[in-house]
This record gives C-alpha cells, sequence and structure tokens, in this order.
C-alpha cells in the first residue's frame, strides 16, 4: 500500500478516499501461475490509459511492477492467484471535487479458484451507454456490475451480459464475449462500449476473429459463444438465459482454447 508491505489487517483506506466515497478510481486483475504474474506489462499499460481517462496521475510502471513481484513473494504460493492493483484519486472532500493530497495505490494477491468448465450467462434489462463518459475505462466504479451480477446469479447464471444503447451486445461484468456465427468468430468493436480486455486483445492475436457489432439477440442464438477474461481466460459458454446453445465448446471455441493455452505456456508477458 503506497509503496509499504503491509499484513491485511494493517492495510486500511481513510473513509475519506475518493475510491470508497465516489468510486474515483482505476484497478487491473492480473493472473499469477504459481507465483509468477501473466501480461503484466499490458495490464500496467492499460492502468495508465485508464488513468488519463479520468485525469489522475499516470502509475509508476516500474514500482507497480516491483510491488506486484514483492507482494507475490510474501504470499502462499497458490498454484492460480488474482492480484488486484488500484488506485484511487485518495483522500477528499465529501463531495465530487477532488483532494490533493495525493494518489491512493494497493496491490492485494489471493487465491483464485479456477472457474467452472462451462459458463451459464443470463442477458440483463439495463444497457450500458456506450457514448458515457466512463465507457471502457476499467474504473472502481463497478454498482451497476454488482446489482447486474444479482440478477443473473438469481436467474441461475455465472455472469450477466450487457447490450448496448444500439441494441447491440457490449460485454458481461468482467468479461469480453466472443460468438460463432455462420462460421465466423466475432467480438464486440470498443467502440460498442466494451472494455479493451487483455484476453480479449490476446484472443484476437492468437486465436483470430473479427470484430464487428453483433445484434444482441444474436448470442441466444449463437452456434457457439465464449467468454474471455484474465482469471477466465476461455471460457465456452453453454447456456443463455436457460437455453442451451449447440455445443460447449464447439470447434472453432475448442480450437481457440488450445491456441490461447499453447500461447500463454510459452509467453508469460506477451
Amino acid at each position: 500500500m503506497n509503496g509499504e508491505l503491509l499484513d491485511a489487517e494493517r492495510a486500511v483506506v481513510s473513509v475519506f478516499d475518493h475510491g470508497v466515497l465516489v468510486g474515483d478510481g482505476i484497478f487491473e486483475t492480473v493472473k499469477a501461475s504459481r507465483g509468477e504474474p501473466f501480461a503484466l506489462t499490458r495490464h500496467l499499460r492499460r492502468l495508465a490509459r485508464s488513468a488519463a481517462a479520468l485525469g489522475l496521475p499516470e502509475p509508476d510502471h516500474d514500482a507497480l511492477a516491483q510491488g506486484v513481484l514483492e507482494v507475490l513473494a510474501a504470499a502462499p504460493r497458490w498454484p492460480l492467484a488474482r492480484i488486484r492493483i488500484t488506485c484511487t484519486s485518495g483522500p477528499g472532500p465529501l463531495g465530487s471535487n477532488r483532494g490533493d493530497a495525493g494518489p491512493t495505490v494497493t496491490i492485494i494477491v489471493a487465491e483464485q479458484r479456477p472457474f467452472p468448465a462451462t459458463a451459464e450467462v443470463t442477458v440483463v434489462p439495463w444497457p450500458r451507454n456506450e457514448r458515457g463518459a466512463l465507457a471502457g475505462v476499467k474504473t472502481t466504479s463497478y454498482a451497476e456490475n454488482a446489482v447486474a451480477l444479482a440478477f443473473a446469479t438469481e436467474r441461475g447464471g455465472g455472469e450477466a451480459i450487457f447490450g448496448n444503447l444500439a441494441g447491440n451486445l457490449c460485454e458481461g461484468t468482467g468479461s469480453n464475449v466472443f460468438v460463432v456465427r455462420g462460421g465466423r468468430l466475432l467480438t464486440p468493436p470498443l467502440s460498442a462500449g466494451c472494455l479493451a480486455g487483455v484476453t480479449r486483445e490476446l484472443a484476437l492475436e492468437w486465436c483470430g476473429g473479427e470484430e464487428e457489432d453483433v445484434p444482441l439477440d444474436a448470442l441466444h442464438s449463437a452456434d457457439e459463444a465464449f467468454l474471455t477474461s484474465t482469471t477466465r481466460d476461455i471460457q465456452p459458454i453453454r447456456v443463455v438465459d436457460g437455453r442451451a446453445l449447440p455445443a460447449a465448446p464447439g470447434p472453432i471455441t475448442a480450437k481457440a482454447m488450445e491456441a490461447f493455452a499453447a500461447h500463454a505456456a510459452d509467453l508469460m508477458d506477451p
């Protein structure tokens, strides 16, 4: 926390911190396999882009990278771990105006349990605003995601899926979405309002696919579909709103999973 390695019980944040008061912060989630972070450089680059979008100070790339290694070294050597890097604007007044005390920066690590082999997803009734100030920015303002995921959980879903104001597929609460239609592997473009996911980016580079607007309803009739995220890698979607897709994984998804796993095994910081 702010450059100091602390035990969990000593790692406390001020009640005046704007990350707590108004969600004025950014974060990254990084996967670690047996103590080694995956794609850390890409995650820190995206953190810098998020900081610029919110007008926060540019994070110190080298200090954060070193902090990640120090936290991992002090933690148990879990087979799979989840690293959370959070930067807020720091303590401030009780309104939306920022204070001048400087940012709060934390790096946390915890064990990550593997996701199920396949996913059941629920489409939620609230669209993402692809034209909003925070569209595509990874901020700590996650209340909308919490509400959506609770909605999905109540209906048997493990992830909630958003459309956007244009009626097209956007993203999950913590994932990007790929669909197979007519033999083509498609994922929404960033202009649809989705996050520029690191795993999404790697999947496009390693597994192919095209960025194209996809009608939200097309998810229900897709030949195949999968989620991508840091802690999932590629997770086939088996059920959409209680309706099973033809295959999970289908042949194109299975090929993508194999290609992603092979590349990730060779490159820990691609």
